[in-house]
């Protein structure tokens, strides 16, 4: 794991937030150890929040020897960062006077990591000049705060108090955790998902490609501080916090916004880009006939990564690319990474029943500049931050 949190569920109905909190925290490679406050349980079960967590959630301050083989001094040290979310009025207001009469308040006070309190109450509870002094003794203390957004209610008000959406607080919390953004300045052009060539106005080709592995790379890339244009096809997911999307639908409109988007530094080819097209598509849709199936007429698409490739002015500094292979994978993979002229190649087996191809993990055989590594299977989260992480190191100066 990149790194260990200690999350504070407070008591108030924006504690089922907590739970998409989780799951976007382990999908980043985050480890996350749960405390629930007393009222925090009529919100969130500890079941619910133990089965996301992986780990053991603690409700009880004398239970918590019993429950991990842990104290709590201990506990509130072996984390990186200790995270409140949801933060209420009370619990800012014990926090700033130094309470310790529960398992949460007592980490608060016993801790010498860092803090982060993403605040959630009522617009008035908000505003009131108790709860803004209670957070102004907060970050005078040094404390990280993440939100809160103004927004409707659960009780139907509207203003300042609603809790930030989780992918907020996540990008605050990487924020904390690693200030470090080596990729700034750099611009990162990243293509993912897969591409759709028409047959008709309701019929395409394409491929199974769910986008997951090249979104990843793309908010990896922007942790580090790039900025990262990702030419997505078409797919379900999210864009990535702090990336620019530009979504296409052919192969032909993917090679465009790739010309249309540069210069960039690197160039990351990890959409799985159709083949072939037809050579005319029809404008109306094709019907059944009765004597045979019509002939489909294929030529070759564009060859993106091989144009990214090519020398020029306008050639990335690194252009790296993946290849998608059923089997030979070392044999096809470096012949794939001489072919397109790529000055790294990241191949996987997306052979049927592998779950390459929209699942959360992958396995690659990386061809760097002079050697080649095999990766374990792992999420695709971690991998892009292996990734990532490696690019950064490319062009640290260090390593010119």
């Amino acid at each position: 794991m990149r790194a260990r949190i200690i999350l504070i569920i407070g008591g108030g109905i924006a504690a089922y937030k907590s739970l998409e909190l989780i799951r976007l925290l382990r999908k980043r490679d985050i480890a996350v150890e749960c405390v629930l406050t007393e009222s925090a349980t009529h919100f969130v079960t500890p079941l619910s929040v133990q089965g996301l967590s992986g780990a053991p959630v603690h409700t009880a301050l004398l239970s918590l020897a019993e429950d991990s083989q842990m104290d709590h001094i201990a506990l509130s040290r072996s984390a990186d960062l200790l995270v409140v979310c949801p933060a209420t009025a009370n619990l800012l207001a014990r926090m700033a006077n130094g309470f310790a009469d529960d398992l949460a308040t007592t980490l608060l006070l016993a801790t010498d990591k860092p803090v982060m309190i993403a605040p959630a109450m009522n617009v008035r509870m908000w505003q009131h000049p108790a709860t803004q002094e209670n957070l102004r003794t907060l970050r005078e203390r040094g404390c990280h705060f993440a939100g809160p957004d103004e927004g409707e209610m659960a009780c139907g008000e509207f203003g300042p108090g609603r809790l930030s959406e989780p992918e907020s607080i996540v990008t605050a919390i990487e924020d904390v955790l690693f200030p470090h953004k080596p990729l700034t300045g750099r611009h990162v052009l990243i293509t993912a998902g897969p591409t759709h060539e028409p047959i008709d106005p309701v019929r395409f080709i394409a491929n199974h490609s769910s986008g997951k592995q090249g979104y990843a790379i793309a908010s990896a890339c922007a942790r580090l501080g790039a900025r990262v244009t990702l030419v997505s096809g078409p797919t379900a997911l999210p864009c990535p916090d702090k990336v620019i999307r530009v979504d296409v639908t052919t192969a032909c409109d993917m090679l465009a916004a790739c010309h249309a988007a540069l210069p960039a530094d690197i160039a990351i080819c990890a959409a799985a880009v159709g083949d072939w097209r037809l050579a005319e598509t029809a404008t109306q849709k094709r019907k059944k006939q009765n004597d045979a199936p019509p002939v489909l007429t294929l030529v070759e698409n564009p060859d993106i990564l091989a144009t990214l490739s090519r020398s020029g002015p306008s050639r990335p500094t690194l252009v790296v690319g993946f290849a998608a292979e059923t089997e030979k994978l070392e044999t096809h993979a470096a012949a794939k990474k001489q072919r397109k002229g790529c000055d790294w190649l990241l191949a996987n087996d997306v052979s049927p029943g592998n779950g390459v191809f929209g699942g959360d993990h992958n396995r690659i055989l990386f061809l760097g500049d002079e050697s080649t590594e095999s990766w374990p299977s792992l999420p695709k989260a971690e991998i892009a931050t292996t990734l990532a992480e490696r690019i950064a190191a490319r062009f640290s100066p260090s390593s010119r």
